[in-house]
């Protein structure tokens, strides 16, 4: 049997690129949001790393997000991340979670946007210019769309690993479009050090990879090598073998529904689903603009057979993961956070959704923008508060215009940077949000070369 060729990789700069990510990076990397779990376990990890050690006892005593193995106390979270924000830390003298300001520490700021924030703009950045050699003309709005329009703005700047491992992986995914598979095995090696499912991506890109012949699988394998040895022995080191991952022994009130099925995932269920499509934080309502670009994968399928396969592949598994959680939203979260890393290969079918669908497309980003913005400035006060999203973000919004800052969404908007040079919350709200709306609207003047 014939397998079907790589295609060659789309590549043009968009126009106003370097406007666009600087708005983007002014929109989604500002705000300052509370410390929570995700950076005691990590960041603890960071400064047991710099002492030479892996576990983290004084550190961690008291934390939700640990694991507990012989006698002693680990970050129950891939090790990638808090190697990655180790540079940051000690440079910024970072200290232990018991002196951060828990309203918002700016050294553990610093370390978040150091990882998950330049993260995220590398991420856009590969879109922009995949999506303009797709199709002239789409490449901003595509760049735009994805990180202003979905809730990678919201982690990108909170310490979860999603957006890392959702730019590692996809620029794996770029590398061996681009005939590069020793690179690109290097890279999605780093992703699975980041975020265990990202080895989900690694497999599928290897399939991709072997449409180009044997040594170039070869090569991608001898690149992902040198991740794998490293995590196999973190984990040796941690907890006894280089084959028990940290969330074998997760200690902490969801422990049990950890332990069941494989680390928490079972067959998908309706409740589950409709959570993630259409719950208070579904796709359907916050990010409403990956309908039409799963529509647009579609249309490209006879032109990039084997590269949409690999997206189409991506999407659908890490769909049935994140309805197969016993937690579909992990906790307290902006929303369905564990499909993160597909939402770059999903995002891939926008140009040509623009191309066929321009107008409505383009409205489905802009309201993509508007939900995901506001949730992105307000979900940490937002998830713990009555009613919350009850009824959408776009029933908080109804009451934002009708009530001005004495409603809901305007109360929990979250610090901002700008609360240093004395901007209060609110005001950084109307501003980060009209930065979001300026962005949506810049990239949107191109698509009339569509």
């Amino acid at each position: 049997m014939r397998f079907p060729r790589p295609s060659e990789l789309p590549w043009q700069r968009p126009r106003r690129e370097l406007l666009l990510l600087s708005l983007v990076a002014a929109a989604a990397l500002s705000v300052v949001y509370p410390v929570g779990a995700q950076d005691v376990s990590r960041m603890c990890l960071t400064r047991s790393l710099a002492h030479g050690h892996l576990a983290a006892d004084q550190c961690l005593v008291g934390s939700v997000d640990h694991a507990s193995y012989g006698g002693h106390l680990y970050s129950d979270k891939a090790p990638g991340l808090s190697a990655l924000a180790l540079p940051v830390a000690e440079l910024t003298g970072l200290r232990a979670p018991a002196a951060w300001h828990h309203n918002g520490d700016l050294r553990l700021w610093a370390a978040r946007v150091a990882t998950g924030g330049l993260a995220l703009l590398l991420c856009a950045f590969l879109l922009g210019r995949i999506g303009e050699g797709l199709v002239p003309g789409t490449g901003g709005a595509t760049l735009v769309a994805f990180a202003l329009g979905t809730e990678v703005a919201a982690l990108a700047v909170d310490n979860f690993e999603h957006v890392p491992a959702a730019a590692l992986a996809f620029s794996a995914f770029v590398l061996a479009w681009g005939r590069r598979p020793l690179a690109a095995g290097l890279v999605a090696g780093v992703a699975v050090l980041v975020e265990y499912e990202a080895g989900l991506v690694a497999l599928v890109v290897g399939a991709y990879v072997l449409l180009s012949g044997g040594r170039a699988l070869g090569r991608y394998a001898l690149g992902v090598a040198p991740a794998a040895l490293l995590l196999g022995a973190y984990d040796n080191a941690a907890f006894g073998s280089p084959l028990h991952l940290s969330y074998r022994y997760v200690a902490n009130q969801f422990a049990a529904q950890q332990a069941s099925g494989f680390f928490g995932i079972h067959a998908p269920t309706s409740h589950a689903a409709r959570l993630v499509l259409v719950g208070d934080r579904g796709l359907l309502f916050d990010s409403p603009f990956l309908f039409a670009a799963a529509c647009g994968l579609v249309l490209l399928a006879r032109k990039l057979g084997p590269e949409i396969a690999v997206c189409g592949v991506i999407a659908l598994a890490f769909l049935a993961l994140d309805i197969g959680y016993f937690d579909p939203y992990g906790g307290d979260s902006p929303g369905p956070r564990f499909l993160v890393p597909a939402l770059p290969f999903l995002t891939l079918g926008l140009p040509a959704a623009f191309r066929r669908f321009r107008v409505p497309t383009a409205a489905l980003v802009a309201a993509s923008v508007v939900a995901s913005t506001s949730i992105a400035l307000t979900w940490p006060a937002a998830v713990n508060a009555a009613p919350g999203y009850q009824h959408t973000v776009w029933r908080r919004l109804d009451e934002l215009v009708r009530h001005g800052s004495a409603a809901p969404l305007a109360t929990w908007a979250q610090r901002n940077v700008l609360d240093w040079v004395g901007v209060q919350p609110f005001g950084a709200f109307v501003l980060v949000f009209a930065l979001a709306l300026v962005a949506a609207a810049v990239s949107f003047v191109e698509l009339r070369r569509v």
